[in-house]
């Protein structure tokens, strides 16, 4: 039991929660309060935005669509689920509208390439892509690609996965679905956050390696950090008396940001990276080359901080 236990702590906070819940039939309790965002802050690094550190292997992009604007965050991961924040921003324009310039240049992104420690060129492998706000035109937009690389998602309030089989949304005039019709899938919020959050409250070694899970930084100004934690899980009482911890937007906070990271998440998830194994993380390895031990790559020094320009309104 010990082994496991020692086995599952280093596996992060999902298969501890297993070991809580399966080995000692103990309720998992998550905690309700967000991460504070200023020690996140202060541990960024100093890697060049837009570059990918040596421990990232592939690329994951999750996009939130907003009536006015597109935010993404482009994500590395790596073993063990660490990941880096290699570049992320806002795109003002109407995302009602296919023609817009803020499309094109999520178009653009899929395009890009992003330069690894290693001296090769890594590209997004899948981009998930919010569906929750001007449904139809994100459809459209996401049918461009195939869902080997873009895939529609939706977030859903509760459920036992991180991520679900995708759904056809597509029907004959018959009312039965198209085998080959597009798909999208659910995002179970609560579940990626719990295990997001859970990777945040890692403490930063004083040597490397990481914690499973641990996720690193460059120099993001204070929205970002501000945006990354800004839902936290309260008490509501239902119609029938009963309290259940929902997950609610603390006051005078966005979460887009925080939006962003879980769709990159789940785009990871559907890319394997829950049930890869040794071969897998060697096949990647080998795509880059091999991996050296890792420094601690923050400033210990106080950086003041910095501000993205606010959003249209």
């Amino acid at each position: 039991l010990a082994d496991q236990f020692i086995k599952s702590n280093r596996g992060g906070a999902e298969e501890l929660r297993t070991f809580v819940n399966t080995f000692l039939g103990e309720t998992w309790q998550d905690r309700g309060e967000a991460p504070a965002w200023e020690p996140l802050m202060r541990r960024r690094e100093t890697y060049t935005i837009g570059t990918v550190p040596a421990g990232g292997l592939f690329l994951t992009c999750g996009v939130d669509v907003q009536r006015d604007r597109l935010v993404f965050e482009i994500v590395a991961w790596g073993r063990g689920k660490e990941s880096w924040s290699v570049d992320y921003g806002v795109i003002p324009g109407d995302s009602a509208d296919l023609t817009s310039p803020a499309w094109a240049q999520i178009d653009a992104l899929l395009h890009r390439s992003f330069r690894h420690a290693h001296g090769v060129d890594l590209t997004i492998r899948m981009l998930a892509v919010d569906s929750g706000y001007n449904t139809q035109t994100v459809y459209g937009w996401a049918r461009r690609y195939p869902m080997s690389r873009v895939i529609a998602v939706k977030g859903v309030p509760s459920g036992g996965v991180l991520i679900g089989a995708p759904a056809p949304i597509e029907f004959t005039d018959r009312g039965r679905w198209l085998r080959r019709g597009y798909k999208v899938w659910s995002v179970c919020g609560p579940v990626a956050k719990n295990e997001l959050y859970g990777w945040l409250r890692l403490e930063e070694p004083l040597v490397p390696p990481y914690p499973p899970g641990y996720c690193h930084f460059p120099e993001w100004g204070e929205d970002y950090f501000r945006e990354l934690t800004a839902e936290q899980l309260v008490p509501t009482k239902t119609r029938r008396g009963f309290v259940r911890m929902e997950w609610s937007l603390i006051p005078g906070r966005r979460n887009e940001v925080l939006d962003s990271r879980v769709y990159a998440r789940a785009a990871a998830s559907v890319l394997g990276l829950d049930r890869f194994q040794e071969r897998d993380w060697l096949a990647l390895e080998a795509a880059v080359g091999p991996t050296p031990i890792a420094t601690p790559q923050r400033e210990l020094a106080e950086r003041p901080f910095t501000q993205r320009p606010p959003p249209p309104s």
